[in-house]
């Protein structure tokens, strides 16, 4: 599998006022989303992410999100190490993703951009 890049994922009490302070940091312009009840901004290499504190306690149980080349090829490889696919892979907006709890009981978020997204 190819894994193109990593996205922290950070939980935030006010999207609003967490936003200007990582794009300062991450020199990067927030690109922000609603993933059902909770309000995402994508800055740079990070995910704030800021919603009911039910759906944040799920989203904090994910170690990180990593973009790959091929969403289907990342399940095939997580198979073979012993991973467990507990959702996915289905259609985002940007594209597809998954998530695998790897045998350590990490959970990870994989997405692509394959063509076909919701």
């Amino acid at each position: 599998m190819d894994i193109l890049g990593t996205s922290l994922r950070v939980c935030v009490d006010d999207l609003d006022s967490a936003v200007p302070v990582y794009e300062r940091l991450a020199n990067a312009e927030a690109v922000r989303f609603q993933q059902g009840p909770v309000a995402v901004a994508a800055v740079g290499p990070f995910f704030l992410m800021s919603g009911p504190e039910g759906h944040l306690e799920v989203l904090r149980k994910i170690v990180a999100t990593l973009a790959v080349k091929d969403v289907d090829e990342a399940v095939a490889d997580l198979r073979a190490v012993g991973a467990e696919i507990i959702a996915g892979p289905k259609p985002t907006p940007i594209g597809r993703n998954l998530l695998a709890r790897h045998p350590d009981g990490s959970v990870f978020e994989y997405v692509d951009r394959q063509e076909g997204a919701a």
